[in-house]
């Protein structure tokens, strides 16, 4: 019998330079940066994608040029607007921008230019305008008008004044683009492994995207932070925290935003957004959400040795931004796809098409077929 690995766990499937995970360690690195190091040097997110689509950080003119080809591509489609404007108002911002993207490459009539540049012309568009699609859904289900794209913000300051109507401020500005920057790349996580396989048989780069953003909208992946607000909603107050911890322990039900399948130490993403957590949440003059959220990290850590997650504070991040729930795992979208992208051109540049084996367990094949009317 074949050794089998459920879910692929300790199983290397491919090499990549984007990012490692060291999970023993609680170490994550983007093409050689220690993440603490991105953060203590104000890295931005579009520094961070440069890095990993090229494997540099970019000089002052490269991310200019980089910013404004990201700039140039923000307009969607006027098709695809209008398309956006017939959905229910009711549907999941992650179904919309799954179909949305998918319809992005019916109208991608880029010219013929060599294969990896054409590539690298979709990751841009797909980069540039996947905050558009999902700040644009936002406000049409409202009933609201849509800003038009401007070209003179970043990408976190355009996500946060198309959604809003309106320039935010700087520590808002700041505080997304440092979301934007924890979660850009992640290993061969699920929704970048699902990708790295679509594209893998050469089908096209937004069948890719599509592929990791249907991957991504689970619970048991990007769906987690907002798991972590429905329940510090349901909780309540500080002083419901022990029980509700404990009645879950009991029932041996699982807390989220708590543990990870790969770290077994502290994420170590976590401390960057507990800190913005805690600085947002003072400020607004809520402390609450991270009150009730340090008590149950400390319960979890002391009681079952799991320490909390990325998720768990990127959920307090987003509320306290004023940014509504069902927008959490979107938002881990926009900022992913700079690695999603990555892995594709880094796939495309060396492709092997991924096929597994399985162990097959039914029965041998010494059935007899027994005529329908006999069965």
């Amino acid at each position: 019998m074949a050794l089998v690995s459920r879910g692929l766990e300790g199983i290397v499937a491919a090499e990549t330079r984007l990012s490692d995970v060291r999970g023993e360690e609680g170490v994550l690195i983007y093409a050689g940066y220690n993440i603490d190091e991105i953060m203590a040097g104000g890295v931005t997110f579009e520094e961070v994608t440069y890095l990993l689509w090229y494997d540099r950080l970019p000089t002052v003119i490269q991310l200019k040029e980089f910013k404004e080809k990201l700039a140039a591509e923000r307009e969607l489609p006027a098709g695809l607007v209008e398309y956006l404007k017939t959905l229910p108002k009711t549907a999941s911002p992650m179904d919309v921008i799954r179909t949305a993207v998918s319809a992005l490459g019916i109208y991608d009539d880029r010219g013929a230019v060599d294969a990896m540049e054409l590539n690298r012309q979709r990751a841009i568009s797909i980069l540039a305008k996947i905050g558009v699609i999902a700040a644009y859904y936002h406000r049409i289900r409202q009933g609201l008008s849509l800003p038009p794209v401007r070209k003179d913000l970043g990408e976190a300051a355009h996500f946060l004044y198309l959604i809003n109507g309106k320039e935010a401020g700087p520590e808002a500005v700041k505080t997304l683009d440092i979301a934007y920057v924890l979660h850009a790349d992640h290993g061969f996580n699920a929704s970048t492994f699902s990708a790295r396989v679509t594209v893998s048989t050469l089908s096209d780069i937004y069948s890719a995207i599509t592929s990791a953003i249907g991957t991504l909208k689970g619970p048991l992946h990007g769906g987690a932070n907002e798991g972590v607000i429905h329940m510090l909603q349901e909780i309540g107050g500080v002083d419901r925290v022990d029980a509700w911890v404990e009645d879950k322990i009991a029932q041996k039900q699982k807390i989220m935003g708590i543990g990870h399948r790969v770290y077994k130490t502290l994420d170590p993403r976590a401390p960057h957004l507990k800190a913005m957590a805690i600085r947002l949440t003072q400020e607004l003059g809520e402390p609450k959400w991270i009150e009730m959220s340090e008590r149950i990290a400390k319960i979890m850590l002391d009681r079952k040795h799991l320490n909390a997650n990325v998720d768990f504070y990127s959920a307090t991040v987003y509320y306290s931004l004023g940014i509504p729930t069902d927008l959490f795992t979107p938002i881990f979208a926009i900022s992913r796809a700079a690695g999603w992208t990555g892995h594709v051109l880094e796939q495309l540049a060396d492709n092997r098409l991924f096929r597994p084996q399985s162990e097959y367990i039914g029965h041998e094949g010494t059935k007899k077929v027994v005529p329908i009317e006999q069965r």
